[in-house]
């Protein structure tokens, strides 16, 4: 199990390291125009635009270049150029805290209840039960989370006056913090979980037909812990699937629509600034931030997997 791990975080740097590289040649080599005038901004100084050629050094050679712009990114030296000069990794950072509040109750939230719907769907499956279960998954699947979240806002916020308007509390005072966050986490919850219960009910009903299930059957162990320790255990792999790439793409200011509805100011909120500035050093940092993210995530599947099924790991090893 650790070599199967070593092997999988291994993998996941030199990915990293090709993604960042990818980014870089994406941002500054691909365009057309001088890359020094789209940081600088469309009414910048020719002095300003020389600082930035030399501050970022795009008067080097293109590995320099690289070099440099990794280190600005990875040492917090970089600095935004539309958005009031901006420490850029200060402000990823202090959006951190409000982006993981979100995403965490959000995930707690789709993945007890898509798990749940799923594994009665699953054990209904073709009755009642499991077509009314259906129906409100694919409810669920089928509201846009602006337009949720929209809702939401008008009649719980503004008309009722049941929740706090739109806005963060921090973790140090856990009651207003929850009651800003429960329309958010609803809101971001409800198309995952529809979608995460009709994933786990397929899964689990062709995991039913497997022959070791079978098996389990004829040596007389009970239906549920069949069902508990065969079935289910064995149809949660791709629901860790998903929940590695859907959270890391969260985490990684994936949640851009919420966060902005209700004014969250995470790393999805910045994002959003920094494309409507077209702050070009501030969305090559957030797109490599989500990026490390999305890798981190797979890579604990990965090794989820490993611990689901010990096939992989085996199979992986004996290479």
């Amino acid at each position: 199990m650790l070599r199967f791990a070593v092997r999988r975080l291994l993998g996941a740097i030199a990915v990293l390291f090709a993604i960042s590289v990818l980014v870089f040649l994406i941002f500054n080599v691909v365009p057309a125009t001088n890359p020094a005038q789209r940081i600088a901004g469309k009414n910048a100084t020719p002095q300003l635009i020389k600082n930035v050629e030399k501050e970022w050094g795009f008067d080097k050679s293109l590995p320099e270049q690289y070099w440099t712009q990794m280190k600005l990114i990875f040492t917090g030296e970089a600095t935004s150029y539309s958005l009031a000069h901006i420490n850029i990794d200060e402000r990823i950072l202090e959006g951190i805290p409000v982006t993981a509040s979100l995403c965490i109750g959000a995930a707690i939230i789709w993945l007890a209840f898509g798990i749940l719907l799923g594994y009665i769907s699953a054990m209904n499956a073709g009755g009642l039960v499991d077509r009314f279960v259906t129906v409100i998954a694919l409810i669920g699947i089928s509201m846009p989370v602006f337009w949720l979240a929209s809702i939401f806002l008008y009649y719980l916020t503004y008309k009722v006056e049941l929740f706090p308007a739109s806005g963060y509390e921090p973790l140090s005072n856990p009651g207003k913090w929850a009651s800003h966050l429960i329309l958010p986490w609803i809101s971001l919850a409800v198309l995952f979980a529809g979608f995460y219960s009709r994933v786990l009910r397929s899964s689990m009903l062709d995991v039913m037909n497997e022959d070791y299930v079978r098996t389990a059957r004829a040596k007389g162990l009970s239906q549920r812990r069949v069902t508990v320790r065969h079935v289910l255990r064995n149809s949660l792999i791709p629901i860790v699937t998903l929940f590695g790439l859907d959270f890391g793409v969260l985490i990684g200011g994936g949640a851009i629509i919420t966060e902005s509805l209700f004014n969250l100011e995470g790393v999805g909120y910045f994002t959003a600034e920094a494309l409507g500035q077209q702050d070009f050093p501030s969305i090559m940092a957030v797109t490599i931030f989500g990026a490390f993210f999305i890798v981190l995530f797979n890579t604990f599947v990965d090794i989820a997997y490993a611990y689901l099924d010990p096939r992989i790991r085996l199979g992986t090893s004996a290479v």
